[in-house]
Protein backbone atom coordinates (compact mmCIF):
# COMPACT_ATOMS: atom_id res chain seq x y z
CA UNK A 1 0.00 0.00 0.00
CA UNK A 2 1.30 3.31 -0.79
CA UNK A 3 1.82 5.98 2.25
CA UNK A 4 -0.52 8.41 2.32
CA UNK A 5 0.60 12.03 0.57
CA UNK A 6 0.96 14.55 3.35
CA UNK A 7 -2.19 16.41 2.39
CA UNK A 8 -3.83 13.43 3.24
CA UNK A 9 -2.10 13.42 6.36
CA UNK A 10 -2.52 16.38 7.53
CA UNK A 11 -6.69 16.11 6.54
CA UNK A 12 -6.55 12.90 8.64
CA UNK A 13 -5.08 14.46 11.30
CA UNK A 14 -7.62 16.79 11.79
CA UNK A 15 -10.71 14.82 10.68
CA UNK A 16 -9.46 11.63 12.72
CA UNK A 17 -9.58 13.95 15.92
CA UNK A 18 -12.89 15.25 15.42
CA UNK A 19 -14.23 11.79 14.85
CA UNK A 20 -12.43 10.29 17.41
CA UNK A 21 -13.84 12.80 20.13
CA UNK A 22 -17.56 12.23 18.48
CA UNK A 23 -17.05 8.25 18.84
CA UNK A 24 -16.27 8.65 22.25
CA UNK A 25 -18.24 11.39 23.77
CA UNK A 26 -21.77 8.57 24.68
CA UNK A 27 -19.20 5.83 26.11
CA UNK A 28 -17.64 9.35 28.52
CA UNK A 29 -17.27 7.72 32.23
CA UNK A 30 -18.32 4.14 31.15
CA UNK A 31 -16.76 1.08 31.71
CA UNK A 32 -14.45 -0.96 29.59
CA UNK A 33 -16.03 -3.09 26.97
CA UNK A 34 -19.14 -0.47 26.60
CA UNK A 35 -18.15 -0.12 23.13
CA UNK A 36 -17.81 -3.39 21.86
CA UNK A 37 -20.47 -4.35 23.72
CA UNK A 38 -22.87 -2.57 21.41
CA UNK A 39 -20.91 -2.61 18.56
CA UNK A 40 -19.21 -5.89 18.44
CA UNK A 41 -18.21 -5.89 14.53
CA UNK A 42 -16.99 -2.84 12.43
CA UNK A 43 -18.09 -1.50 9.55
CA UNK A 44 -21.29 -0.35 10.52
CA UNK A 45 -23.19 -3.75 10.61
CA UNK A 46 -24.87 -2.82 13.60
CA UNK A 47 -25.36 0.49 12.99
CA UNK A 48 -22.93 3.36 12.63
CA UNK A 49 -21.15 3.90 15.30
CA UNK A 50 -20.93 7.50 16.01
CA UNK A 51 -24.18 6.93 17.84
CA UNK A 52 -24.79 10.15 19.76
CA UNK A 53 -26.24 9.78 23.33
CA UNK A 54 -25.32 11.25 26.61
CA UNK A 55 -26.44 14.75 25.59
CA UNK A 56 -24.79 14.36 22.16
CA UNK A 57 -25.79 14.46 19.22
CA UNK A 58 -24.49 10.92 16.51
CA UNK A 59 -21.51 12.53 15.22
CA UNK A 60 -21.50 15.65 17.52
CA UNK A 61 -17.89 16.57 18.28
CA UNK A 62 -17.49 17.95 22.03
CA UNK A 63 -15.42 20.15 23.91
CA UNK A 64 -12.29 18.76 23.07
CA UNK A 65 -12.72 19.64 19.32
CA UNK A 66 -14.62 23.26 19.64
CA UNK A 67 -11.16 24.35 21.78
CA UNK A 68 -9.11 23.18 19.15
CA UNK A 69 -10.43 25.00 16.85
CA UNK A 70 -10.78 28.44 18.28
CA UNK A 71 -6.63 27.76 18.67
CA UNK A 72 -6.53 26.88 14.62
CA UNK A 73 -9.17 29.79 13.47
CA UNK A 74 -6.89 32.80 16.39
CA UNK A 75 -3.88 30.89 14.85
CA UNK A 76 -4.98 32.29 11.47
CA UNK A 77 -6.70 35.39 11.96
CA UNK A 78 -3.95 36.47 14.17
CA UNK A 79 -1.43 35.03 11.87
CA UNK A 80 0.49 34.07 14.40
CA UNK A 81 0.24 33.05 18.44
CA UNK A 82 -2.16 35.39 19.76
CA UNK A 83 -2.11 33.97 23.53
CA UNK A 84 -4.23 36.75 24.37
CA UNK A 85 -6.96 36.58 21.81
CA UNK A 86 -7.16 32.63 22.10
CA UNK A 87 -7.58 33.03 25.69
CA UNK A 88 -10.45 35.53 24.81
CA UNK A 89 -12.09 33.27 22.40
CA UNK A 90 -12.45 30.33 24.83
CA UNK A 91 -13.95 32.97 27.02
CA UNK A 92 -16.58 33.94 24.86
CA UNK A 93 -17.39 30.40 24.01
CA UNK A 94 -17.79 29.36 28.01
CA UNK A 95 -19.95 32.12 28.31
CA UNK A 96 -22.20 30.20 25.59
CA UNK A 97 -23.15 27.45 27.71
CA UNK A 98 -21.46 24.83 25.53
CA UNK A 99 -23.12 21.08 26.52
CA UNK A 100 -19.65 20.37 28.08
CA UNK A 101 -16.42 22.10 29.58
CA UNK A 102 -13.99 21.00 32.49
CA UNK A 103 -14.13 21.92 35.40
CA UNK A 104 -10.98 23.20 35.97
CA UNK A 105 -10.96 24.66 32.74
CA UNK A 106 -14.11 26.16 33.36
CA UNK A 107 -13.20 28.01 36.68
CA UNK A 108 -9.96 29.16 35.18
CA UNK A 109 -12.00 30.39 31.96
CA UNK A 110 -14.57 32.27 34.51
CA UNK A 111 -12.42 33.42 36.76
CA UNK A 112 -11.91 36.95 35.92
CA UNK A 113 -7.89 37.26 35.97
CA UNK A 114 -6.18 38.26 33.06
CA UNK A 115 -5.44 35.71 30.62
CA UNK A 116 -1.61 34.91 31.81
CA UNK A 117 -2.69 34.69 35.47
CA UNK A 118 -5.91 32.73 35.87
CA UNK A 119 -4.38 29.03 35.29
CA UNK A 120 -0.97 30.09 37.44
CA UNK A 121 -3.36 31.18 40.57
CA UNK A 122 -5.36 27.95 39.92
CA UNK A 123 -2.31 26.00 39.99
CA UNK A 124 -1.09 27.66 42.62
CA UNK A 125 -3.71 27.47 45.02
CA UNK A 126 -4.81 23.63 44.08
CA UNK A 127 -1.67 22.07 42.80
CA UNK A 128 -3.96 19.74 41.05
CA UNK A 129 -4.27 21.14 37.13
CA UNK A 130 -2.67 17.55 35.09
CA UNK A 131 -5.46 16.67 33.18
CA UNK A 132 -5.87 16.07 29.34
CA UNK A 133 -8.18 18.97 28.72
CA UNK A 134 -5.12 20.99 26.95
CA UNK A 135 -3.85 17.92 25.46
CA UNK A 136 -7.10 17.57 23.36
CA UNK A 137 -7.10 19.87 21.58
CA UNK A 138 -3.69 20.12 20.40
CA UNK A 139 -4.05 19.49 17.25
CA UNK A 140 -4.54 22.24 14.89
CA UNK A 141 -1.71 24.27 17.01
CA UNK A 142 0.56 20.89 15.02
CA UNK A 143 -0.39 21.89 11.73
CA UNK A 144 0.52 25.52 12.02
CA UNK A 145 3.55 24.97 13.98
CA UNK A 146 4.92 21.79 11.66
CA UNK A 147 7.22 23.83 9.29
CA UNK A 148 8.77 25.43 12.56
CA UNK A 149 12.05 25.34 14.35
CA UNK A 150 11.93 22.49 16.85
CA UNK A 151 12.33 25.46 19.98
CA UNK A 152 9.27 27.26 18.57
CA UNK A 153 6.83 24.99 18.14
CA UNK A 154 7.48 23.12 21.32
CA UNK A 155 7.13 26.72 22.84
CA UNK A 156 3.91 27.58 21.27
CA UNK A 157 2.36 23.86 22.68
CA UNK A 158 3.89 24.66 26.04
CA UNK A 159 2.40 28.33 25.88
CA UNK A 160 -0.86 27.27 24.73
CA UNK A 161 -1.39 24.71 27.28
CA UNK A 162 -0.79 26.64 30.18
CA UNK A 163 -3.68 28.94 29.04
CA UNK A 164 -5.68 26.76 30.94
CA UNK A 165 -3.68 23.84 32.70
CA UNK A 166 -0.35 25.17 34.49
CA UNK A 167 0.61 22.07 35.44
CA UNK A 168 4.18 21.69 33.69
CA UNK A 169 3.22 18.06 32.66
CA UNK A 170 0.44 18.90 30.76
CA UNK A 171 2.53 21.40 28.81
CA UNK A 172 5.32 18.93 28.03
CA UNK A 173 2.26 16.59 27.29
CA UNK A 174 1.28 18.62 24.20
CA UNK A 175 4.98 19.41 23.24
CA UNK A 176 5.02 15.49 22.77
CA UNK A 177 1.86 14.85 21.12
CA UNK A 178 2.82 17.92 18.63
CA UNK A 179 5.90 16.49 18.06
CA UNK A 180 4.78 13.08 17.38
CA UNK A 181 2.00 14.38 15.17
CA UNK A 182 4.94 16.51 13.09
CA UNK A 183 6.55 12.95 12.99
CA UNK A 184 3.77 11.39 11.04
CA UNK A 185 2.53 14.30 9.44
CA UNK A 186 6.35 13.94 7.60
CA UNK A 187 5.70 10.28 6.58
CA UNK A 188 8.40 9.06 9.40
CA UNK A 189 7.76 6.49 12.15
CA UNK A 190 6.38 7.46 15.22
CA UNK A 191 8.14 4.77 17.70
CA UNK A 192 11.60 5.41 16.17
CA UNK A 193 10.99 9.32 17.09
CA UNK A 194 10.13 8.71 20.67
CA UNK A 195 13.61 8.39 22.73
CA UNK A 196 14.75 11.92 20.95
CA UNK A 197 11.20 13.78 21.51
CA UNK A 198 10.95 12.40 25.29
CA UNK A 199 14.59 13.77 25.71
CA UNK A 200 13.05 17.59 24.91
CA UNK A 201 11.42 17.48 28.54
CA UNK A 202 13.05 18.78 31.23
CA UNK A 203 13.52 16.88 34.38
CA UNK A 204 11.74 15.74 36.76
CA UNK A 205 8.82 15.66 34.06
CA UNK A 206 11.12 13.18 31.41
CA UNK A 207 11.71 10.02 33.71
CA UNK A 208 7.36 9.97 34.12
CA UNK A 209 6.99 10.34 30.36
CA UNK A 210 9.68 7.41 29.62
CA UNK A 211 7.72 5.03 31.56
CA UNK A 212 4.24 5.82 30.65
CA UNK A 213 5.63 5.85 26.64
CA UNK A 214 7.49 2.45 26.66
CA UNK A 215 6.91 0.30 24.14
CA UNK A 216 5.64 -2.42 26.59
CA UNK A 217 3.16 0.21 28.31
CA UNK A 218 -0.39 -0.95 28.39
CA UNK A 219 -3.39 1.41 29.65
CA UNK A 220 -3.59 -1.32 32.90
CA UNK A 221 -0.61 -0.23 33.96
CA UNK A 222 -1.60 3.63 34.25
CA UNK A 223 -1.27 4.74 37.53
CA UNK A 224 -3.95 7.60 37.19
CA UNK A 225 -7.32 7.63 35.85
CA UNK A 226 -7.26 8.13 31.57
CA UNK A 227 -8.45 11.44 32.67
CA UNK A 228 -4.84 12.61 33.74
CA UNK A 229 -2.83 13.80 30.66
CA UNK A 230 -0.06 10.80 30.90
CA UNK A 231 -2.34 7.98 30.32
CA UNK A 232 -4.42 9.18 27.75
CA UNK A 233 -1.24 10.36 25.68
CA UNK A 234 0.42 6.55 26.51
CA UNK A 235 -3.13 5.43 25.51
CA UNK A 236 -2.88 6.62 22.11
CA UNK A 237 0.63 5.27 21.68
CA UNK A 238 -0.78 2.05 22.51
CA UNK A 239 -3.69 2.00 20.41
CA UNK A 240 -1.52 3.06 17.60
CA UNK A 241 1.45 0.48 18.15
CA UNK A 242 -0.98 -2.61 18.49
CA UNK A 243 -3.67 -2.46 15.76
CA UNK A 244 -2.80 -1.83 11.87
CA UNK A 245 -5.64 0.59 10.73
CA UNK A 246 -7.20 3.75 11.86
CA UNK A 247 -10.38 2.04 12.56
CA UNK A 248 -8.78 -0.56 14.99
CA UNK A 249 -6.97 2.10 17.15
CA UNK A 250 -9.77 4.37 17.31
CA UNK A 251 -12.27 0.90 18.95
CA UNK A 252 -8.99 0.38 20.92
CA UNK A 253 -8.84 3.30 22.58
CA UNK A 254 -12.34 4.12 22.97
CA UNK A 255 -13.02 0.52 24.28
CA UNK A 256 -11.21 1.27 27.41
CA UNK A 257 -14.05 3.17 28.65
CA UNK A 258 -13.30 6.40 30.88
CA UNK A 259 -12.38 9.99 29.47
CA UNK A 260 -13.09 8.39 26.30
CA UNK A 261 -14.00 11.20 23.61
CA UNK A 262 -10.56 12.76 24.79
CA UNK A 263 -8.87 9.63 24.73
CA UNK A 264 -10.97 9.11 21.37
CA UNK A 265 -10.00 12.57 19.83
CA UNK A 266 -5.79 12.20 20.90
CA UNK A 267 -5.96 8.18 19.64
CA UNK A 268 -7.83 9.94 16.83
CA UNK A 269 -5.71 12.75 15.55
CA UNK A 270 -2.37 10.64 15.68
CA UNK A 271 -3.92 7.43 13.78
CA UNK A 272 -5.18 10.14 11.30
CA UNK A 273 -1.83 11.33 10.60
CA UNK A 274 -0.19 7.94 10.55
CA UNK A 275 -3.25 6.32 8.40
CA UNK A 276 -4.00 9.51 6.18
CA UNK A 277 -7.71 10.56 5.50
CA UNK A 278 -8.78 8.13 2.82
CA UNK A 279 -8.95 5.62 6.01
CA UNK A 280 -11.14 7.29 7.90
CA UNK A 281 -14.34 5.02 7.18
CA UNK A 282 -16.75 7.97 5.34
CA UNK A 283 -19.68 6.42 7.44
CA UNK A 284 -17.97 8.55 10.34
CA UNK A 285 -16.64 11.60 7.94
CA UNK A 286 -20.07 12.00 6.65
CA UNK A 287 -21.42 12.36 9.96
CA UNK A 288 -18.73 13.99 12.22
CA UNK A 289 -19.89 17.57 12.99
CA UNK A 290 -18.56 20.55 15.65
CA UNK A 291 -20.76 23.44 17.01
CA UNK A 292 -19.36 26.39 18.17
CA UNK A 293 -21.13 28.15 20.68
CA UNK A 294 -20.52 31.77 21.02
CA UNK A 295 -19.42 32.15 17.65
CA UNK A 296 -21.31 30.15 14.66
CA UNK A 297 -24.83 28.63 14.23
CA UNK A 298 -23.63 26.16 11.54
CA UNK A 299 -21.39 23.68 12.77
CA UNK A 300 -18.18 22.80 11.36
CA UNK A 301 -18.20 19.45 9.40
CA UNK A 302 -15.29 17.57 7.43
CA UNK A 303 -15.18 19.66 4.60
CA UNK A 304 -14.43 22.67 7.49
CA UNK A 305 -11.76 20.71 9.00
CA UNK A 306 -10.17 20.05 5.36
CA UNK A 307 -9.96 23.41 4.53
CA UNK A 308 -8.76 24.59 8.30
CA UNK A 309 -5.74 22.16 7.93
CA UNK A 310 -4.80 23.31 4.36
CA UNK A 311 -5.04 26.95 5.99
CA UNK A 312 -3.17 26.32 8.96
CA UNK A 313 0.10 24.30 7.21
CA UNK A 314 -0.04 26.82 4.40
CA UNK A 315 0.90 29.26 6.93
Amino acid sequence: MNAPARADRSAGAIVGWAVGDALGAPFEFGLGGMFSKRFPRSGGADGNELCGGGGWDPGEATDDTQMGLLIGESLLESDGLDLPDIFARFQRWAAADPKDIGILTETVLCSRLPWNRAAREYFAHNMHAAGNGSLMRAVPAALRYARRDQATRVEAARCISALTHADPATGWGCAIYQELLITALDGRDVQAALPAVIALVDEPERARWERVLRSDWHPRLATESNGAVWPTLGTALWALRTTSTFEEALRAAVDLGGDTDTVGAVTGGLAGAVHGLPAIPTRWTELVHTPLPGFSPHPRRAADLIALARALESR
